[in-house]
C-alpha cells in the first residue's frame, strides 16, 4: 500500500473526505518524522514503537574486490510492533 492508496482507504472508512484524509496523513508523518528528528520516541499503544538507534561502526569486506573497508557508525529508525498489531498479523 502507498500514501495515495492510505488516503483512499482512510476515506473509506471515515467520514473525512480525500482532501482532510490527504492533510490527516501528512500531518502524521511530519509530527513522526519532527519527533524522530529529536531523538524521542514514539509508542502507539496496540500498534507499536518507533525509536532512534545508534548504529555503532562496523568493519565488512568489499564483495567485489574482498578489501576490508568500515562503515561509518549511523542513526537508524527502529520499529517494534505491538502486540495486538502481532497477533492481528498472525
Amino acid at each position: 500500500m502507498n500514501k495515495t492508496e492510505l488516503i483512499n482507504a482512510i476515506t473509506q472508512s471515515t467520514d473525512l473526505n480525500k482532501t482532510e484524509a490527504g492533510q490527516a496523513v501528512q500531518g502524521f508523518l511530519e509530527t513522526v518524522t519532527g519527533s524522530l528528528c529529536k531523538g524521542e520516541k514514539i509508542s502507539l499503544t496496540g500498534f507499536g514503537t518507533f525509536a532512534v538507534v545508534n548504529r555503532a561502526a562496523r568493519c565488512c569486506r568489499n564483495p567485489q574486490n574482498g578489501k576490508k573497508m568500515t562503515i561509518a557508525p549511523r542513526k537508524a529508525v527502529k520499529f517494534k510492533p505491538g502486540k495486538k498489531l502481532t497477533e492481528a498479523v498472525s
